[in-house]
């Protein structure tokens, strides 16, 4: 389980955003929101170079889930562990001396790979509260500490618990200096 979550992790922690923004002569970690993230790629960079930030960042999560899986022999308890290092690996960027982005979209990839189920429940549930509090970043932060609470009602084993507390904790972290947003 820990050589998976460690693949995620290493998968999860390549820095799209900051590596796009360097090939157009900015740094995203200085410039904009200093989030290196889809979000900030997308108002520095233009909506092309954002928009592939994203997809390649959601593609991280659910390839995280993949090798994982893959790296226990087709275990599902190994994409798991990925998704959730994947999660870990983009909020805590080695490449970037541990800062990263906000994690959302490693998150909802792995969701996605985990159960497309999940990642609807994520995105209603998210949906509900950003009309509620008029605050997407509270709602991203209500929503990311529901995870484990939602992962658990999809597939009801203390694996999911774990998995959506996995997820949702680095999501969290990255969220909480963004309350008052």
């Amino acid at each position: 389980m820990l050589a998976a979550f460690l693949l995620g992790y290493f998968l999860g922690s390549f820095p799209v955003a900051y590596w796009f923004g360097a090939l157009r002569g900015k740094n995203l970690l200085e410039e904009g929101s200093g989030n290196p993230g889809a979000l900030n790629a997308y108002r520095l960079l233009g909506p092309v170079p954002g928009l592939l930030v994203l997809l390649l960042d959601v593609f991280k999560g659910a390839l995280a889930v993949a090798a994982g899986e893959a790296a226990l022999g087709g275990d599902p308890l190994g994409g798991l562990a990925g998704g959730a290092g994947a999660a870990w690996g983009h909020a805590f960027s080695p490449w970037l001396l541990f800062r990263g982005g906000k994690a959302l979209a490693p998150a909802s990839g792995a969701l996605l790979a985990v159960d497309p189920r999940l990642l609807l429940a994520a995105l209603v549930l998210f949906a509900f509260l950003a009309l509620l509090f008029r605050r997407p970043y509270r709602a991203a932060l209500a929503v990311a500490l529901a995870l484990p609470l939602l992962a658990a009602a999809v597939d009801r084993t203390p694996f999911h618990l774990l998995f959506g507390l996995g997820v949702g904790l680095p999501v969290a972290l990255r969220h909480l200096k963004d309350w008052d947003r």
